[in-house]
């Protein structure tokens, strides 16, 4: 289905079931919803999966948009569904949205589920530092930086790197204390683009919140461990 949002068209599925509470699945970035899609499978509530824009059948071009227009994309999505309670899980970049959506939509929000969450603020090495003081000095000589940035970064269009530079630096550290909803973290062991300390500081700031580590999983943990991060989610939303 197909539904417009400002400038764009947001594609999504939704399986109703007629449950009173509704699993909102959001993926990460680079991704669409295909990647959770094996999780309706093996639950029996509703479900909505959506594709953020530029991604999957959603709009590939948008102008301005910011992590908050994401989010707020979501509950228009919810409230045109006659959607009235959530459970969000969100994956990644999906895991930003959800943080949003707690805390400025708590009463809509049932349960969270943040998985290899981003988000909050990262630490810094010194090779960071110098990466960014090589990048200053060439642009102010006046000499080519398009190879600097992530893989993310560089295969985006124009103005979408400056959508993904607005959300990359709008960190939510601050918005974890007011999570009111009971919320599950779950992280793979072995995440490099989210560490496990991000996940720690989750758990230390979300008062209602428990932390579950996937041994031998990186930053896909619900698709490196796919079994036991369905039995982790059914059991959790099940509680």
């Amino acid at each position: 289905m197909i539904k417009s949002f400002r400038d764009a068209k947001i594609f999504y599925r939704f399986f109703d079931r007629k449950s009173e509470v509704v699993n909102v699945y959001l993926h990460g970035w680079g991704c669409d919803h295909k990647s959770f899609l094996f999780c309706h499978k093996h639950n029996s509530q509703s479900s909505l999966f959506i594709d953020f824009p530029p991604f999957g059948e959603s709009s590939k071009d948008i102008k301005d948009w910011t992590v908050f227009t994401y989010a707020n994309m979501v509950m228009n999505l919810c409230n045109h569904l006659k959607i009235k309670k959530i459970n969000l899980i969100g994956h990644s970049f999906g895991g930003r949205i959800s943080i949003i959506l707690a805390v400025l939509c708590k009463n809509e929000v049932n349960k969270v589920v943040l998985v290899d969450s981003a988000g909050l603020k990262p630490r810094r090495s010194l090779g960071y530092y110098f990466k960014i003081w090589a990048y200053k000095i060439r642009k102010m000589l006046g000499l080519d930086t398009s190879t600097f940035g992530s893989c993310d970064y560089l295969a985006l269009s124009k103005g979408m790197k400056k959508i993904f530079n607005s959300i990359v630096t709008t960190h939510l550290d601050d918005f974890l204390p007011f999570i009111q909803a009971e919320t599950l973290i779950v992280f793979g062991k072995n995440d490099k683009t989210t560490p496990l300390y991000m996940a720690k500081k989750m758990k230390r700031k979300i008062k209602a919140s428990k932390l579950v580590v996937l041994e031998n999983a990186g930053h896909f943990c619900y698709v490196d461990r796919r079994l036991e991060f369905l039995s982790v989610l059914r059991d959790f939303l099940k509680e």
